[in-house]
């Protein structure tokens, strides 16, 4: 009896280790870009937040320091956003959009945002690239861009928007033996303080250029333009940034 479990349990350790020989090592596929894009998105769970003062709790009968009265909704504006594939938003250092679907079906973001000025928007927005060949559709095909923004009554997205551009390919868009090239991402793009003198304006692009989906003609987006940088088609993950002045807030804002 004790020969005939050795010898089954021998069987079974053999079987088990040759099993785990065959199974296949798969490379992971994920791009500098990705990692960035996730390392921004990471801020959501309080990483590289601004710090703000400690505030006393305020119930309905608190009152807001320095004079200053509470927000209300009525001082929000309404931010509506729509990006080919996908996107995450900064405004003035803080994380406030990021879109849940990362590649079909297209969508609108929605959110409420608290405008305080100067405001610094940051928007890195991404094509469904492959890592490695820059095509989409399991590498069938050559996808294409857009970005799209309008918050309030009077912030859109446009040419006067500044625009980078940090995933290319395929270059030339050589689909046969496709390569792609890359910039690397600096790590405070979306910073208030970041110098992005140096790059330039957004390009423009007509509706019928983009051609967006349906969610897109039931938002409002009056007087917004499509932005990309200068090739829709190649270019993959491009960073957008605008700085606005306005009047300053009466309502308190936490810092």
């Amino acid at each position: 009896m004790k020969t005939t479990i050795l010898i089954m349990l021998s069987l079974t350790l053999v079987l088990s280790t040759k099993a785990q020989s065959n199974q296949k090592v798969v490379k992971s596929k994920v791009g500098p870009d990705i990692v960035a894009y996730q390392k921004a998105g990471s801020s959501a769970q309080g990483q590289n937040q601004p710090k703000r003062k400690r505030q006393r709790r305020g119930g309905r009968g608190g009152s807001a320091p320095g004079g200053k009265r509470k927000p209300t909704m009525s001082d929000t504006l309404r931010a509506n956003v729509y990006a080919d594939n996908t996107f995450i938003m900064y405004i003035n250092g803080n994380l406030v959009a990021v879109d849940s679907i990362e590649f079909i079906p297209h969508n609108v973001v929605s959110v409420d945002v608290l405008p305080e000025y100067p405001m610094t928007i940051a928007v890195m927005a991404k094509d469904n690239a492959d890592q490695e060949t820059g095509m989409e559709y399991e590498n069938t095909n050559i996808g294409d861009g857009g970005f799209i923004l309008k918050i309030g009554e009077k912030i859109v997205s446009g040419k006067h928007w500044k625009a980078k551009n940090f995933f290319h390919g395929p270059v030339n868009g050589n689909v046969s033996n496709p390569r792609v090239l890359r910039t690397p991402i600096p790590t405070n793009w979306q910073a208030v303080g970041f110098d992005d003198s140096l790059w330039k304006n957004a390009k423009e692009y007509t509706e019928e250029e983009i051609g967006p989906k349906a969610p897109y003609f039931e938002h409002d987006f009056a007087e917004a333009k499509w932005i990309w940088s200068d090739d829709l088609k190649l270019d993959n993950t491009v960073i957008f940034r605008f700085k606005i002045d306005g009047p300053k807030a009466d309502f308190y804002t936490g810092r």
